[in-house]
């Protein structure tokens, strides 16, 4: 039997983390509140958790809400406008920044993945790009939406679709990869007047 010669990392080719020191430090100071504030705050406490991501950087209107659950990576990475929404259990992995504008949804057990590894770089480096979900979108159950993605105005994004590729505005989208699969018809919706 021939024995393969055991793989060794040559030490020049290995990178360190592509953080800085500050970049580590704060998600560390906001894993802590994580764990001792905003994970246990009672579900109807959304402006208490918009105060915590407030005060880590992030720009989250008052009526926005944030689930106790949802995993967010970095405040100061995130934007969330008036009555979007972070369900439970929704992974926030915002290396670049992520928008909700104003009405957007992401359900339960979504990805938003900010951040990849470049497949032609033999030591993977570490890229990012931003995400926009659109004001009046959906991005249902257990998606996964990639790097430099937006999700226009009013579009639904289904259950269980990866989306690598941007969504127009109303346009429907599910699979793997997401394909069209239907058209949504733009509707009078509601303005932020009177929602307060």
């Amino acid at each position: 039997m021939i024995q393969e010669a055991p793989i060794v990392a040559d030490p020049k080719t290995v990178v360190a983390s592509p953080h800085s020191v500050g970049n580590r430090v704060a998600r560390a100071l906001w894993n802590i509140c994580f764990v001792t504030l905003y994970r246990p705050s009672p579900r109807v406490a959304h402006k208490f958790r918009v105060l915590l991501l407030r005060a880590f950087g992030a720009d989250v209107d008052w009526n926005a809400h944030p689930y106790p659950r949802c995993r967010i990576w970095l405040p100061r990475n995130l934007r969330m406008g008036a009555y979007s929404c972070l369900a439970d259990d929704v992974d926030c992995y915002n290396v670049s920044p992520i928008s909700l504008e104003a009405f957007a949804t992401v359900s339960q057990y979504s990805y938003l993945c900010s951040a990849s590894h470049d497949l032609e770089d033999a030591r993977f480096s570490l890229f990012s790009k931003p995400i926009r979900i659109g004001c009046r979108a959906w991005v249902a159950a257990r998606c996964y939406v990639g790097p430099g993605v937006s999700v226009a105005e009013g579009a639904v994004v289904g259950a269980n679709a990866c989306v690598y590729q941007n969504v127009p505005a109303w346009t429907v989208v599910g699979g793997n990869p997401a394909r069209p699969i239907g058209m949504r018809t733009p509707l009078s919706m509601p303005t932020l007047e009177g929602f307060s």
